[in-house]
């Protein structure tokens, strides 16, 4: 089982990028060969026994590790761009629950919450509002608020509705390449 760093630096960001896909190398193994019921049992209900969670079922892993990707790789690119005023952000992986929200930073009297997931595109629009929802209650004091998510849940044009200290960063768990939403970079002041 992979140990996870829940503090994302420049400092060791491209390690646990690289060490997380390698956790992840083997990961279906477990169904070579399957099909038809078996298969379909073996993807909902037999543990992988592989990768960051062995302990749970392929469909189930994959949700987690997929999001745990868009952290990873939209963190470093965060830190790497210089995005936001923060040297580190402090994670939470796979259905961690410790701090309230999946990303968090601080630096100073300037404050970053956010969450991040990945879904398909059917099903953005739920995730993105019970997310928006959880950042907007009055008691969230942050300076910025950010939705992290894989690029494919929208279309390339996709502009969402925010206010302005949202921001929603999109993410390419294969090339580790992202873009955010808007677009310009935020002063480090």
């Amino acid at each position: 089982m992979l140990n996870l760093n829940n503090t994302i630096s420049k400092a060791n960001a491209t390690q646990l990028v690289t060490d997380y896909l390698e956790s992840v190398h083997d990961i279906g193994a477990s169904i070579a060969g399957l099909k038809g019921l078996p298969l379909l049992e073996a993807l909902k209900r037999e543990p992988i026994r592989s990768g960051p969670y062995p302990h749970v079922a392929l469909f189930e892993a994959a949700n987690r590790i997929m999001t745990d990707l868009v952290i990873l790789c939209g963190v470093k690119w965060l830190l790497f761009k210089d995005v936001f005023p923060f040297e580190s952000y402090s994670v939470e992986f796979g259905t961690e629950d410790k701090e309230g929200f999946d990303l968090r930073a601080s630096r100073g009297d300037k404050a970053l919450v956010g969450e991040a997931f990945n879904v398909a595109p059917s099903f953005f629009q739920v995730k993105k509002g019970k997310m928006l929802k959880k950042l907007r209650e009055p008691s969230v004091r942050a300076d910025y608020k950010i939705i992290m998510c894989n690029h494919d849940a929208v279309t390339a044009h996709y502009i969402p509705k925010q206010r302005p200290d949202e921001f929603f960063v999109f993410v390419n768990v294969g090339t580790g390449n992202s873009y955010m939403v808007p677009d310009h970079p935020i002063s480090s002041g």
